[in-house]
């Protein structure tokens, strides 16, 4: 399917689902990311109403910088865009500080970062009856499981899920999404020091959906070097993160 064809699927799928579950439209976490500034610009496109909300804890400044900058752009071309900034590095540090400190590890502060913003996401969707908008791709989301359970994996709805991440940048050209945000390396914006995406993978988005490709043929013997290390790397994330794929487990009881 051509890039403008997934476009407008993507964005009558949003108004058509919008409108038969009956809610005002969508609730989008805006992080300075590429896969974030195409979810809320595809909302947007939708017409439905589209509430950007940006939720720095002490974020880096070029990150918030270009969650500024696109939302700018965004409702310079789009009536039914809002905004509202909620600065929660705050409530982030007084969380921290009635945690214990023996189990404060930067992985699992980052998470908890995460999983502030969800619960901000829900405050503003319940009150307007809107909807809160996932931003994982393909590779975050059914590849490596790259996103914090009830975090950034906490949606309604996943627009762009079905997209690989070379895909999301094709559509990040045809919508003409802000320079900086195109250019920038893969960030998830819950970490103060900048890391980006392929720092915390070990691989990059082209290599990862390379392994997520052939990992479907089971026939990892065949490679070395670089390949073997990064289908490695796509492995064992992939069987790791499973608890975040799958449906939550019940415990059926014998009738």
């Amino acid at each position: 399917m051509k890039t403008k064809d997934v476009i407008k699927h993507i964005t009558n799928w949003l108004k058509d689902y919008s409108n038969s579950s009956k809610t005002n439209g969508f609730v989008v976490g805006v992080s300075g990311g590429i896969d974030s500034a195409i979810t809320s610009t595809l909302c947007a496109l939708s017409g439905k109403n589209t509430l950007c909300i940006l939720m720095p804890i002490h974020q880096n400044e070029n990150e918030f910088s270009r969650s500024c900058e696109h939302v700018k752009w965004l409702k310079s071309k789009f009536s039914n865009v809002s905004e509202c900034t909620v600065n929660l590095s705050e409530t982030f540090d007084k969380l921290t500080k009635q945690i214990p400190k023996e189990i404060q590890g930067n992985l699992t502060m980052a998470n908890t970062r995460a999983r502030i913003r969800m619960t901000t996401l829900y405050t503003f969707s319940g009150a307007k009856g809107m909807l809160v908008a996932g931003t994982g791709n393909k590779v975050e989301d059914f590849g490596v499981g790259f996103y914090t359970k009830y975090g950034d994996g906490g949606v309604d709805l996943s627009p762009i899920a079905d997209l690989m991440k070379s895909e999301v940048y094709e559509i990040a050209k045809e919508l003409k999404i802000i320079k900086s945000i195109q250019d920038a390396a893969p960030t998830d914006g819950l970490w103060a020091d900048g890391r980006n995406d392929e720092d915390q993978l070990g691989a990059t988005y082209n290599e990862l959906e390379w392994a997520m490709k052939e990992y479907k043929n089971s026939k990892e013997n065949r490679f070395i070097g670089r390949d073997k290390e990064v289908f490695d790397i796509f492995k064992k994330l992939h069987l790791a993160n499973q608890h975040k794929m799958k449906p939550i487990p019940v415990c059926m009881i014998p009738q």
